[in-house]
């Protein structure tokens, strides 16, 4: 494991090298404010970085990153949700007019969702991880109980992107400047072994090929 004094070398390479050569882009984003297009929302996978996948430079990505890359339902009568918070904060302040949901392969929180749970030391988790609850109930119905696990896992962290749009679309801001045309949503599948990207055609009701197709957006 990478002791902190090594990431603190990290650091000070970044400094001289990446910072260093631009110093000016970085000084106009800290005198203009950040502007970014859209909205990436991430699994926590320290394996899935949003600007290295999608080859962005600081200030293009406002990224939310947690376990599992999901959305929970807009309840305004809820207490603290960092998700909901950052949602709220690209749409309304940052005005975004992209919203990615971005799934990955080989994802634990998906995985997790057919293991059993220790309530007590995950007692956060457990909570957090019925957002997927849905995606692998179609994912069972449509496989079969008996089905090879590989294939129900890969099937289950697609279906979750889809239902994370689903929730995503419950905020009535988010919604309404959909159907404006001022904002569009993306559902994204990284895979980790290749580092391709399927997106979800919401005509075809699959995901295909980003090299392949012409991109559209499901909203």
């Amino acid at each position: 494991m990478r002791r902190v004094s090594t990431l603190l070398d990290g650091n000070e390479m970044f400094q001289k090298s990446y910072f260093k050569k631009h110093e000016n882009e970085f000084l106009s984003l800290v005198e203009n404010g950040q502007h970014p297009k859209a909205l990436f929302i991430g699994c926590a996978d320290s394996r899935v970085i949003p600007t290295l996948i999608t080859n962005t430079m600081p200030g293009e990505l406002f990224v939310l990153r947690n376990v599992g890359n999901f959305v929970a339902p807009y309840r305004p009568d809820e207490d603290f949700h960092a998700t909901a918070a950052g949602i709220e904060y690209g749409i309304s302040a940052l005005e975004v007019s992209e919203i990615i949901i971005c799934g990955h392969t080989h994802c634990g929180a998906i995985a997790a969702l057919y293991q059993e749970m220790d309530g007590k030391a995950f007692i956060h988790t457990k909570k957090w991880l019925s957002l997927g609850n849905k995606a692998k109930a179609i994912a069972l119905l449509s496989l079969g109980g008996e089905a090879e696990k590989t294939e129900l896992l890969r099937l289950t962290e697609k279906l979750s992107v889809v239902s994370q749009i689903e929730h995503l679309l419950t905020y009535p801001y988010v919604k309404e400047r959909v159907e404006q045309g001022k904002l569009h949503i993306h559902g994204w599948m990284y895979d980790i072994e290749t580092g391709d990207i399927e997106y979800y055609d919401p005509d075809e009701h699959e995901f295909l090929s980003l090299k392949k197709t012409v991109r559209r957006p499901v909203r």
